[in-house]
């Protein structure tokens, strides 16, 4: 797994404070940003947190590149709706020796491990079996229609991986760039940084609450699971450690704000 934050809205911070400034003052808005110095747009910030006004941190977007995480990963972070996603494609991009993530109870189990690794390598293989005998196929089709031979097998192949994509594991890895703004990450922390989210989206979950704390430490203070700065909102589901949860995340905040 690999995460990468990528970009974000220039002096993030400045940004929210002067979206919030605005809507209670009469000055011109260059005005409003040139007047704000990082402790001045810091000290509004935590303000803004205080009393619970959320709609100005709208304004500050991170783009993150996500690289060898799996589709099962994929099926559960587009769940995030408010959020742009763009994610390499099993119907252009040929999947004939394909990477996977391996969960770590199958990797700490030996047994376990060589089942999964047999039941990747078989995948692979009927993958590529599958697409090798559509492709011939498709590409008899496609000459007889009259088509050029490197237009025929170039189309074959394309018509091809789209269906044979269907015997492609969850575990199987792809790669996103994703985009949301403040918010909705603080949202998005929420809810997977917890210990009861799915091991994979909670390990992308605390590396890009890392990375995006190192820019705007401000803006992502409350930032992680409910139980970090409230009560658990799991109620009897709770895996009962807000203790360890708590701190866990305060050591993750103040190693961001010390720039390690």
């Amino acid at each position: 797994m690999k995460v990468t934050l990528l970009t974000y809205t220039p002096d993030p911070e400045k940004t929210v404070a002067c979206a919030a400034k605005l809507c209670y003052s009469a000055s011109d808005v260059d005005q409003l940003y040139e007047g704000l110095t990082r402790e001045k747009a810091a000290g509004f910030v935590e303000m803004l947190a205080e009393i619970g006004h959320e709609s100005p941190i709208e304004h500050a977007s991170f783009t993150f590149a996500l690289e060898g995480v799996s589709r099962s990963l994929l099926a559960q972070i587009t769940r995030h709706r408010l959020a742009s996603f763009s994610v390499q494609s099993q119907r252009y991009v040929k999947e004939s020796n394909f990477d996977f993530v391996t969960p770590p109870e199958i990797a700490a189990d030996p047994e376990a491990n060589a089942l999964f690794v047999k039941s990747m390598e078989r995948a692979v293989e009927d993958y590529n079996a599958l697409a090798d005998r559509l492709q011939q196929r498709h590409e008899r089709t496609f000459l007889e229609a009259g088509l050029p031979e490197k237009e025929a097998r170039r189309k074959a192949e394309k018509k091809a991986i789209e269906d044979a994509r269907f015997v492609l594991p969850n575990a199987c890895a792809t790669k996103m760039i994703l985009t949301m703004n403040a918010r909705s990450l603080l949202n998005f922390f929420r809810l997977r940084c917890c210990n009861r989210a799915q091991w994979e989206i909670k390990a992308v979950a605390d590396e890009m609450l890392r990375q995006v704390c190192a820019v705007a430490p401000t803006l992502f203070a409350s930032a992680g699971p409910s139980c970090y700065r409230g009560s658990c909102s799991e109620g009897k589901m709770s895996c009962q450690k807000a203790s360890q949860v708590r701190a866990f995340y305060t050591l993750l905040h103040n190693r961001q704000t010390a720039g390690e």
